[in-house]
């Protein structure tokens, strides 16, 4: 299995970066977990979007789908003539919410570009070579972790959720943990995310073999956010950059 950054920042992007995005791929089969501002540009320059398998948003912040327009016209409007319906896994209600910022003709598109189904939560699905399941955390309502399990690998990732018993449950098992780590440590507890320290503490809690961090915030100092979750942890940790790719069997 591997997973490829295709955004790192929270809420907005810095220089360079993206918000929310994570292509997870085993064999031939591609999955997109999220899908911010500024992710189908990175993504264009490691797979084709029309290529997708399947993609997955966890939660109604636009900064985890900004980009499903952008996925929307990739689709309808492909060289060869528009792409079939890719399949589209979103909290309840939210599909509805995408489409009210469209006219007529915007919405019906949306609704010919993607197959929706609601998450189910604790539901394995199974999508090609992947297998996902979603679970809810603590942040709006409702927020899911996905899980993707692949050839005896197991990749988490948080998306944005307080540290607490629903993010340790939704990470058990973890072999690789990608978590949020939104705040600076003067603003712990302050909002619906995780400071460095707090994923890295999830980490070692959920006995993840290796970490990383991911949704930051522009202003967070990405040197000391490593620093701090690595003495929480104990084990390998990285901070997320965009067009990283990490192989999981390996790291594992």
């Amino acid at each position: 299995m591997r997973l490829t950054v295709l955004g790192s920042s929270a809420s907005y992007a810095d220089a360079g970066r993206a918000c929310a995005g994570y292509l997870v791929r085993c064999g031939s089969t591609s999955v997109l977990f999220d899908c911010g501002n500024g992710v189908i540009a990175n993504l264009s320059r490691v797979l084709e979007p029309t290529a997708l398998d399947a993609v997955f948003i966890t939660h109604e912040h636009i900064d985890h789908f900004a980009d499903i327009y952008a996925l929307q016209a990739a689709l309808r409007y492909a060289p060869s003539g528009p792409a079939p319906s890719l399949p589209l896994y979103v909290p309840v209600g939210l599909f509805a919410k995408m489409g009210a910022v469209l006219g007529t003709t915007g919405r019906a598109e949306l609704a010919e570009a993607f197959d929706v189904h609601e998450i189910e939560e604790g539901v394995p699905l199974h999508v090609g070579a992947l297998t996902v399941a979603a679970y809810r955390v603590d942040h709006v309502e409702p927020t899911y972790a996905l899980c993707a399990m692949c050839d005896g690998s197991r990749l988490v990732y948080t998306s944005d959720t307080r540290a607490g018993a629903a993010a340790r449950a939704a990470s058990a098992g973890a072999g690789l943990l990608v978590a949020d780590a939104t705040l600076p440590d003067e603003y712990a507890g302050r909002s619906a995310h995780m400071t460095a320290t707090e994923a890295g503490q999830l980490a070692h809690d959920c006995g993840a073999r290796s970490l990383v961090l991911t949704h930051l915030w522009p202003s967070v100092d990405r040197v000391k956010a490593l620093a701090d979750a690595a003495r929480a942890f104990g084990g390998p940790v990285t901070v997320a950059q965009e067009l990283e790719e990490i192989s999981i069997g390996e790291e594992e």
